[in-house]
């Protein structure tokens, strides 16, 4: 797994090892940042369920302002903060030991590109994405990443399906907001 471009391009990531693992692969990576390229820059991004960071770190190597890391896995924690400091963008970022719904109820921030890679069919997405939509600006975009037979929620507050695109066994889905659009 490695940064696909940026300032940190080509910087080799580290992985959690195991079964359960399944880091979002160089193909579906770069087809979720072709989606959002326009927007990235500058933005405030959050990686949530964030596992090796690679998502965020992404963001940050193409110019994100600052990404915050959510994953409530030791590991994961460790994982991504060596990562971090492999590709210089640790100043740009912060790692919080959490779960997904502890962090959405205590964030203070307005968040423009949220980006979710939660374990597979536990149906954690229709679980947060009510929080997220609120801490997310009216021009935002939510990005998830799951298993393509996986049903999500239609809207979410002012939120809805703006499109989905399918990779072989994965599927990406954009919410965006139905009044801020951008255009």
């Amino acid at each position: 797994m490695r940064v696909i471009t940026g300032i940190a391009r080509g910087r080799k990531l580290q992985t959690l090892e195991g079964r359960d693992i399944r880091p979002t692969t160089d193909r579906v990576k770069e087809a979720m940042f072709s989606i959002i390229q326009f927007e990235v820059q500058g933005a405030f991004v959050l990686d949530l369920f964030a596992g090796s960071g690679s998502l965020g770190i992404e963001a940050l190597s193409r110019g994100a302002r600052h990404c915050v890391f959510v994953d409530n896995s030791r590991e994961s924690q460790a994982v991504i903060k060596q990562n971090l400091q492999t590709t210089g963008l640790l100043q740009n970022a912060r790692v919080m030991a959490t779960d997904a719904a502890a962090y959405l109820q205590s964030c203070k921030e307005t968040i423009d590109i949220a980006l979710l890679d939660p374990p597979y069919h536990q149906g954690l997405v229709a679980q947060v994405l009510p929080k997220l939509c609120e801490k997310m600006r009216d021009t935002g975009v939510i990005v998830c990443e799951t298993q393509i037979d996986e049903t999500l929620p239609q809207q979410a507050g002012n939120f809805q399906i703006f499109r989905e695109y399918r990779y072989g066994k994965i599927k990406l889905t954009i919410y965006r907001n139905n009044e801020g659009e951008p255009t």
